[in-house]
């Protein structure tokens, strides 16, 4: 028996794949942005606040990291219909992967935060800066630049996991994938266009964001320089 492989008809398809890595590139980029800041918030929160509202962002974050984004996509979906909040897949897809980014991000940037030296926060204060500036000018750019590799994988592995918001029939890449495949009955050759797809995307995306950390944290915070941030912090 001879296999021969045949791209002409998936390529015929090319406009539709197009339209899928679009969407996933759009989802990809609106997830990473939206929760990158919820989790700067959930970590502002945690640290600033304590008590009940710290308590509540450790359960948050412990319930969507122990639980499948798959289950979370299906009851963004499925769920909040049941409460009169109706969504398209694309809206829905984008809910979940900002709700599940979110939840890893806060636990990345919590570690960097934590490893901030208390000597820098005494010293922060000690110049009548508030809390929130101190975590502003001297806990959240160091702490960025010690966890951004992590940071940078984590947005890495939720463009990946991007390609199950097909199963809410969102037409992203793999769900592009899906419906050439039907129209062709070429299923071989219509992952394998995919999958060099998505190599192409997650090595760009991690080649932007290492091009990025070196511009954002090239330049490390030296200790002498803290007390300058922090009298520009408290001049402003």
């Amino acid at each position: 028996m001879s296999f021969t492989l045949q791209f002409e008809p998936v390529l015929a398809e090319t406009d539709l794949i197009l339209n899928g890595i679009k969407l996933t590139i759009l989802l990809s980029a609106g997830a990473i942005i939206l929760g990158t800041a919820l989790a700067i918030l959930l970590v502002g929160l945690r640290s600033l606040a304590g008590g009940i509202l710290a308590f509540c962002v450790d359960a948050y974050v412990e319930l969507l990291r122990n639980t499948p984004f798959l289950v979370q996509l299906f009851m963004i979906f499925f769920g909040l219909p049941l409460l009169g909040l109706r969504m398209s897949g694309i809206e829905a897809g984008l809910l979940a992967m900002t709700l599940n980014l979110s939840a890893y991000s806060t636990e990345i940037i919590r570690a960097g935060v934590d490893s901030t030296h208390k000597s820098q926060l005494e010293a922060g204060l000690s110049l009548a800066l508030s809390r929130l500036q101190v975590f502003r000018y001297i806990v959240l750019k160091p702490a960025f630049a010690k966890v951004w590799p992590a940071l940078s994988s984590q947005f890495v592995l939720m463009l990946l996991a991007s390609s199950i918001c097909s199963f809410i029939s969102v037409p992203e890449l793999s769900g592009s994938a899906a419906i050439v495949e039907q129209r062709t009955f070429r299923s071989f050759e219509s992952y394998i266009i995919v999958t060099i797809a998505y190599l192409v995307i997650a090595l760009t995306l991690k080649l932007g964001l290492i091009g990025l950390g070196h511009v954002l944290f090239g330049k490390r915070v030296k200790p002498d320089v803290i007390p300058a941030i922090a009298t520009k912090g408290s001049a402003a």
